[in-house]
């Protein structure tokens, strides 16, 4: 690159001419995503390159990697150098801060640093055979419940948080306060049903269509995305289920090593856009910019019991009373 960069400042233009916008040298902005934006990044991509080539001249060349939520912050942190880190949960981001290539909060930016929302649901086979219309008639016998593992996927984090939650919520009806024994035990009854943990959400999903299971918790964009593509799945929306929030963020360390602040920042930018935003929508995401978020809410089913990570404490909460070694994720993990 280098060596073109060199060779584009020797191609003939007269001395103290400057280079026309488009011999600018290329831009190289390496992307760090969780597996389930794969595809809509197919699309988007080459829309912001175009945008950025009108605007700088510059040529954008991409270097991609999608992983587990988790997976992708943990190689960030061992020194996979992403300028942009666009991940399943706070708590990744978080990590990565914690480790010093962060030097921002970004939460403090649009929307709290997220660009897309969506809910934790329940995907069945196409008619709902098994009559499924919450997390309990996941406990039943029999039923073969598939999601991710949360020690590898964000999404799978999302997962177990729902039904926790949705084990506080029933908890606080019945006796008017949270209890998290009674949501220990209505996560060990969906877990005991568990036909398969895989890596991510995507190997998750994958696993499903291969014919795993009778159910897979996932998020609610991961299947609408499949039913637009002609995948027969019925969505189940419980009454109690979390919103999950998707953050993305510039790798400072990085970007300042590598002199890609400006069009990491744009792409950003990019992805909050409306009229990005309304393609997101149109793949099953929920928009976080208010104009895109209006036109898209008669498309969406918002539970009565909806409730968002605060309910939970926070993410130091989760990760200190679900996630951490004697937590109850790994409690219920070890059948203790």
């Amino acid at each position: 690159m280098l060596v073109l960069g060199l060779l584009g400042g020797c191609s003939g233009s007269p001395a103290g001419e400057a280079e026309p916008a488009a011999a600018q040298a290329d831009v190289t902005l390496v992307i760090g995503a969780y597996s389930v934006v794969k595809d809509v990044f197919a699309e988007l991509l080459p829309k912001f390159k175009e945008q950025w080539k009108e605007q700088t001249g510059q040529t954008v060349v991409f270097q991609e990697s999608y992983e587990a939520s988790g997976t992708q912050a943990r190689a960030i942190i061992g020194g996979f150098e992403a300028d942009v880190a666009v991940l399943a949960m706070e708590g990744d981001l978080q990590r990565i801060r914690d480790a010093g290539l962060i030097e921002r909060d970004w939460r403090e930016g649009p929307y709290r640093g997220n660009i897309t929302t969506s809910i934790a649901v329940i995907g069945t086979r196409a008619g709902n055979p098994l009559g499924i219309g919450g997390w309990e008639d996941l406990m039943k016998p029999g039923v073969k419940v598939l999601y991710p593992n949360p020690q590898t996927s964000g999404g799978a984090q999302w997962d177990i948080n729902a039904i926790y939650g949705a084990g506080l919520k029933q908890s606080e009806r019945e006796t008017g306060q949270k209890d998290p024994a009674y949501a220990k035990r209505y996560l060990e009854r969906v877990h005991a049903n568990i036909e398969s943990l895989d890596k991510s959400g995507r190997a998750s999903m994958a696993a499903f269509e291969y014919g795993v299971g009778d159910a897979i918790v996932t998020y609610e964009n991961e299947l609408l995305a499949r039913i637009a593509k002609g995948v027969a799945y019925d969505i189940v929306v419980p009454d109690d289920t979390i919103l999950i929030e998707n953050p993305a963020a510039v790798v400072d360390r990085n970007v300042d090593k590598r002199g890609t602040r400006e069009v990491a920042e744009a792409f950003l930018t990019f992805l909050r856009s409306v009229e990005t935003q309304r393609y997101l929508a149109s793949q099953g995401f929920r928009p976080v910019e208010p104009q895109a978020a209006e036109e898209a809410r008669a498309s969406y089913t918002t539970p009565p019991g909806l409730f968002d990570i605060g309910y939970l404490g926070g993410w130091a909460e989760v990760k200190k009373s679900l996630y951490s070694k004697r937590g109850v994720w790994y409690q219920v993990l070890a059948g203790i």
